[in-house]
């Protein structure tokens, strides 16, 4: 196994339009930060495996399903019958950005037990990945923080998206503080250029620093939405714009660039720390093209490009 992620698969119900009330057209697609990350990987030819819970109704048969589909391990994924599969729903301005609401209250993913995880998957893996969205409630909280504690003991390279969603906790500060703890756990962290903001009030370039010197992170890139990425290591840094597209839905575009540059890097070989500024250049550029080309096709699991699709940008 190359990458075992944790955490939410949910249904992400986007907008497609209005009825004659205004009431919004919802399309259901499957979704899920770490969900998306891993498809991302999956469809680059990695092999990945999903750790988390559903509700044993239809939407966690349909997400079940369409893991499986694209390729990732769901041995890992487990079935409830005490609460519903988690529900998001999307909104988008006129520019494609998204507004988000959440069914739950709890939802099935935030019902992970440690005892319930196949610590096996981690064993067999290579990179661990996890977001926050595991850390807003118990038991999941305490799983996710074990699992990565073990991932850290096994010696796993640890990955760490914040993929912030400020209505789903408690207060601000709650939110900090996991986050700030997950990047003192990461080998790689990818973040946007609003988290840094939300959490310093710093420029993204300084973001990408402080958690290099101060948290022991080895590789950092900074999303900075259309606009592109900073990326950085004790190397160097850089810069890479966005191609330019027309979004319809940017919904799983950063998961999609997180997959992607993590499928750069292992090809390399290389540890994150270790990457020339040119090596992080051309996996930011690839990582880029995928999450744009992402943004111009509904849905998040289900909107990653091809390989040919993204070198045609990159030729």
């Amino acid at each position: 196994m190359d990458v075992i992620a944790m955490g939410e698969v949910l249904i992400d119900f986007a907008m497609r339009g209005a009825d004659e009330n205004g009431y919004p057209l919802m399309q259901a697609n499957p979704g899920g930060a770490p969900g998306n990350y891993l498809a991302a990987l999956a469809k680059f030819g990695f092999q990945t495996g999903f750790i988390g819970k559903v509700g044993n109704d239809s939407f966690g048969h349909m997400l079940k399903r369409s893991l499986s589909e694209i390729g990732i391990d769901t041995s890992g994924l487990l079935m409830t019958d005490q609460v519903f599969t988690t529900l998001a729903f999307v909104t988008f301005d006129e520019h494609g950005d998204r507004s988000f609401s959440f069914a739950r209250k709890p939802g099935a993913d935030t019902n992970l037990k440690f005892d319930e995880c196949d610590l096996d998957l981690i064993r067999q893996t290579k990179v661990f990945h996890f977001g926050t969205l595991s850390l807003t409630d118990e038991p999941a909280k305490t799983t996710t923080q074990k699992l990565v504690v073990y991932a850290k003991e096994q010696g796993k390279l640890i990955s760490f998206d914040p993929n912030l969603r400020l209505p789903l906790w408690e207060s601000d500060e709650t939110a900090k503080e996991s986050i700030l703890w997950g990047l003192g756990q990461a080998d790689v962290v990818k973040i946007s250029d609003e988290e840094v903001s939300f959490l310093w009030g710093i420029s993204p370039e300084e973001g990408a620093q402080k958690i290099l010197n101060e948290y022991g992170v080895g590789l950092v890139f900074v999303t900075l939405g259309p606009d592109g990425c900073h990326f950085a290591n004790q190397n160097g840094c850089g810069m890479v714009a966005a191609p330019s597209v027309n979004p319809v839905d940017t919904t799983g575009a950063g998961d999609i660039f997180g997959g992607s540059a993590m499928s750069g890097i292992l090809k390399t070989g290389k540890k994150p720390e270790d990457l020339s500024i040119d090596e992080m250049e051309k996996i930011v550029r690839f990582a880029s093209i995928a999450a744009s080309l992402s943004t111009e096709k509904p849905g998040g699991m289900g909107s990653v490009p091809t390989q040919d699709e993204i070198q045609k940008l990159m030729s």
